[in-house]
């Protein structure tokens, strides 16, 4: 602090603007920050290390509510760390999305008349390369707009080479391990991409189609038959078998015999398998092994054929019937016309509400098929991942998912890895002119004459390695022996199952990899902690989607609001688990209370607050000890609530303190102090300067925006060039002072009651009426006096004094009366007809409680916290009567005496 802004404190804050305009300032201080080089990690140091890999967005993508959360805690954690010493690594990057690059892509060749074929494989590749350079990332500058304090020194890309390298080297790793192999099994299947998609990228739909009752057999009555309903009537041309469960009376003299196939004409087993529900529909139904997941089950209990009765397209085909060549949609109403036309439709429901998988890309209806596919053989990689969170290697926040993460992983089918596309990780397979086959590493070369298997690797494949393949595994490097393994995750819930468990099992499977160990005492998880959110609700708790018109697009609210109200509103709505509601009302609330931290850094600046040594505990004021105690105790707060990811419960604390208790009381006690002494007005000026420090400190991670502007001008960088690189606060040691603790608790408790009062008479906010405070002294408040008329509005009792009105205010000591005289100040008429119709609406409150809470119907059921609630309503209720009443009753003894 210079001198000159001490004799001078209006210097520090004319530096700031007038009011508060993020799109001014938010731009130009985050290239700053990133120019000065905060946020680039030193994988040197000697600093402890923390480090968070950003979970790669799609290289199509743009920043959603999701991501924008995601982003805002990530930045939130990281910043504290770095400002609490640590040496912080959040490593970005973004994931090559196999399926959405090609299909972006596709669709551009499209619009030319063109399709891939027409390029061939590399030149088509060549072509998404160039569209990824062009435009892809757009999220990367929508993350700079959000403040993400990442290292970008370090930003990766699933398909760069260094990934690609790891990518081959776990395959092999997995591969010569016999976890991958080849095999055919039924898959989602989209006809339009023609390749298998994971279940992440199948949306389930309600949609109305039509159940549709089939008879199988003879059309003889008196002769075998069995009713099975279908919602899709075209796969029965791949039926093998008619299922009924073993204890169903009806059927148990047709297992083991045979029936006749309306359409194909061959004769199916019916077989018993306790999967079918005899309590459902007839009570059989139709087995497709090829194309339904149940089905292709019990088909491999019962040994059935498995015959796939459609193309990649989704075409019927190698049916044998007159429906080859069909769309299976097509193909879906004209056998249903033939049946019908034959009796064979004996029932038909429609519309028939249902679920049904859409492609995530394309929007068709996927197609459940068997297909040749690779596979990993999860079990050991799985249950290693499970056993890491039971030993408590690795930690899920909140611990209440834990139940859903080892359901999971306890029960995980074996992972289709391969996709029919062109865009991805190549399958590192080669096949030989005989037949051999060769998995090949990054360092080796395809024997001479071998073809590569066309397939690519399912997405999920190289982010799986994301937290050691972007610090260069499987090579040593600084950065693994420093940084890895990182110190949380932080995702939604949503994704549990699938990122995450990919992560935890690649982790766990190199976990004893000397790359990995080396200098460390144990086998390496890929990170300590999982912090898991929840989804992001709209305003009334109903789920945002673009079909009901509810989403909100971050970068919008970036625009109106700025970058710190944004994040506030997520940060404070984010606990463990839990979804979120935002909407307009939130974010507008965030603005305000931005709003207000500024104007209250502004008037601490015009009053020449500053960050310095505090003078003896002894020598200072109730309302200074309260602030300090009170800082140290928010400041604890904070740190276990972060370090338990509570970001609600540490912003919620942060707002209330920094708005309820310092804006609020204490810079209002601090104008009274400031008309003191000189001596009292410089020591309430560093007060204030390090309380306002702590809290713009405390507050940075969450709105680094606004904090740095006025964190700069408040301490002009006396403690360093940035508040990114500032210390965070802690607690201070001193003990609390718990009689200024009571003192201001009553200070505050008869403001409060007075302000109240005064509006009870009518009075307005700002007027100013006499008043005596009398038993001030035995309440020992005599310091706050002044500070209690201030904020109460009241003026000294001259000689003419004569108390209209009065109230009683019970402290923790004494008994304060309060007189006050409002002659001349009120209009009692109107007064009068305001407090009775206040009166009638209390009066309706207490009669409505008292039936409530005389109905033991209403009580025998009702909820303990319900009934509790009333009861409280009903306490608030009755003390108004009888305020309103006492008040109405001074009304007309004064309108007597006039």
């Amino acid at each position: 602090m210079t001198s000159a802004a001490s004799e001078n404190p209006r210097n520090r804050a004319d530096a700031l603007p007038k009011s508060w305009n993020p799109s001014d300032v938010e731009a130009d201080l985050y290239e700053r920050w990133v120019a000065a080089g905060y946020f680039a990690a030193d994988a040197t140091s000697t600093k402890p290390a923390y480090s968070i890999v950003l979970p790669p967005p799609n290289v199509t993508g743009t920043l959603h509510m999701g991501h924008a959360l995601d982003h805002t805690l990530m930045d939130l954690l990281t910043r504290r760390k770095r400002m609490q010493g640590f040496e912080v690594l959040w490593l970005p990057g973004m994931d090559h999305a196999g399926i959405a690059t090609q299909t972006v892509v596709e669709k551009q060749l499209a619009v030319d008349g063109k399709t891939k074929e027409d390029f061939g494989r590399e030149l088509f590749v060549d072509k998404v390369w160039d569209w990824k350079r062009e435009s892809g990332g757009q999220i990367q500058g929508q993350m700079r707009r959000l403040g993400d304090g990442v290292d970008w020194n370090r930003d990766r890309f699933t398909m760069d080479e260094g990934l690609s390298r790891a990518v081959q080297t776990i395959f092999k790793r997995l591969y010569e391990a016999g976890l991958i192999y080849r095999a055919e099994r039924l898959v989602n299947w989209s006809p339009v991409l023609e390749t298998g998609i994971s279940d992440l990228e199948v949306d389930h739909k309600e949609v109305e189609g039509e159940l549709v009752s089939l008879r199988y057999g003879s059309l003889n009555d008196d002769e075998p038959h069995v009713i099975v309903a279908t919602t899709r009537v075209e796969t029965m041309l791949g039926d093998t078998a008619v299922a009924v469960h073993p204890e169903d009376e009806r059927y148990k003299h047709l297992v083991g015999t045979t029936l006749y196939h309306p359409i194909t004409g061959r004769q199916i087993p019916i077989v018993a398998d306790d999967y079918v529900d005899p309590e459902f529909g007839s009570g059989a139904v139709k087995i497709t092994p090829a194309h339904d997941p149940n089905d292709f089950e019990l088909g491999l209990r019962h040994n059935l054929p498995m015959p796939t009765i459609m193309d990649k397209t989704g075409k019927i085909a190698d049916s044998g019937t007159e429906f080859d060549g069909m769309d299976r949609f097509e193909a879906r109403l004209k056998i249903r016309e033939r049946l019908e036309s034959e009796g064979r439709v004996v029932g038909r429901k429609f519309p028939y509400l249902h679920q049904v998988g859409h492609s995530e890309r394309s929007g068709e209806p996927i197609e459940p098929r068997l297909s040749m596919q690779w596979w990993v053989k999860v079990e050991g990689i799985a249950k290693a991942a499970g056993d890491a969170v039971r030993n408590g290697d690795v930690k899920i926040h909140p611990a209440s998912q834990e139940p859903r993460w080892f359901e999971w992983v306890d029960n995980m089918h074996d992972w289709n890895i391969s996709r029919q596309l062109w865009w991805g990780h190549r399958i590192p397979i080669w096949y030989g002119p005989e037949g051999e086959i060769v998995c090949v590493g990054p360092d080796e070369q395809a024997p001479e004459g071998y073809v590569q298997d066309p397939d690519v690797l399912d997405t999920w494949f190289s982010s799986g390695l994301w937290p050691f393949s972007t610090m260069g595994w499987p090579d040593a490097t600084t950065e693994l022996t420093k940084f890895y393994p990182t110190s949380v995750l932080v995702t939604g819930y949503d994704i549990l199952f699938f990122w995450v468990a990919r992560m935890m099992m690649f982790g766990m499977f190199v976990a004893d990899d000397p790359v990995l160990t080396a200098g460390k005492d144990a086998r390496q998880v890929p990170f300590r902690d999982v912090f898991l959110h929840g989804l992001i609700r709209d305003e009334h708790g109903k789920k945002m989607s673009k079909s009901k018109g509810n989403g909100i697009d971050p970068l919008d609210w970036i625009e109106e609001y700025g970058a710190d109200a944004t994040r506030f509103t997520l940060a404070r709505g984010a606990q463990p688990g839990g979804d979120l509601s935002v909407g307009t009302p939130h974010v507008t609330a965030s603005r305000s209370f931005i709003t207000k931290l500024f104007n209250a850094t502004k008037f601490a600046l015009m009053n020449g607050a500053q960050p310095g040594r505090l003078p003896a505990r002894d020598t200072l004021t109730d309302s200074d000890l309260w602030i300090l105690d009170r800082l140290d105790e928010v400041v604890a707060e904070v740190d276990s609530a972060l370090d338990r990811y509570e970001f609600s419960k540490a912003l919620e604390g942060l707002y209330h303190f920094a708005w309820d208790e310092f804006c609020s009381w204490y810079l209002e006690l601090a104008k009274v102090q400031f008309s003191d002494t000189e001596e009292r007005a410089a020591s309430t000026r560093i007060v204030l300067g390090n309380v306002l420090d702590a809290v713009l400190r405390l507050l940075h991670p969450a709105v680094p925006f606004v904090t740095e502007s006025l964190w700069q001008a408040l301490t002009e960088g006396a403690e360093g060039e940035s508040i990114v690189v500032a210390s965070w606060p802690t607690v201070s040691g001193a003990s609390t002072d718990t009689g200024a603790a009571q003192r201001i608790s009553d200070t505050q408790k008869l403001i409060t009651e007075i302000r109240r009062f005064r509006a009870d008479q009518g009075l307005a906010d700002s007027q100013k009426v006499a008043a005596k405070l009398i038993g001030i002294d035995t309440a020992d408040l005599l310091a706050q006096e002044a500070g209690i008329a201030n904020l109460a509005k009241l003026t000294a009792a001259g000689d003419e004094f004569a108390a209209t009105a009065s109230l009683e205010v019970r402290l923790s000591t004494a008994t304060v009366t309060v007189e006050i005289d409002t002659s001349g100040t009120v209009d009692l008429d109107a007064e009068r007809r305001r407090l009775e119709k206040d009166l009638a609406a209390a009066q309706k409150e207490l009669a409505g409680t008292d039936a409530k809470l005389g109905n033991e119907a209403f009580l025998a059921k009702a909820p303990d916290a319900v009934v509790e609630k009333i009861k409280a309503r009903k306490e608030i209720a009755e003390g108004d009567v009888t305020r309103i009443t006492a008040r109405l009753a001074e009304i007309a003894k004064t309108v007597a005496a006039k």
